[in-house]
């Protein structure tokens, strides 16, 4: 399984997913990216699961299409402190979401 961390998310957390490949958008050279050519890079590349803080994303995109799953942390801000307690769910989430999914993790 391969996770990509999108370029609204802070690299950092990489960390808190240790037993997944992941990469960020700017590893992979995508930084920019329009939503849909990221979602299809994504596809091309093998990745599975976006991991996000872009609420939008679900109404802007067909995801069943794109073939991938989204998490998306949902907090007051997309800084480290404030998504670090939403991690455990993620993980969680990661294990059992499948293609096409929107899963939302968050504080509310």
């Amino acid at each position: 399984m391969r996770i990509l961390l999108d370029e609204c998310a802070p690299r950092p957390l990489k960390r808190e997913i240790p037993d997944y490949e992941i990469h960020t958008v700017v590893e992979m050279g995508w930084s920019g990216k329009k939503n849909g050519e990221l979602l299809r890079l994504m596809n091309q590349n093998g990745f599975t699961i976006l991991l996000t803080t872009d609420q939008n994303l679900r109404h802007q995109q067909n995801l069943n299409q794109a073939g991938v799953a989204v998490i998306v942390l949902v907090s007051r801000s997309n800084r480290l402190p404030d998504l670090l307690p939403l991690m455990p769910n993620a993980r969680t989430a990661i294990s059992t979401i499948k293609a096409g999914q929107v899963i939302e993790i968050g504080d509310f």
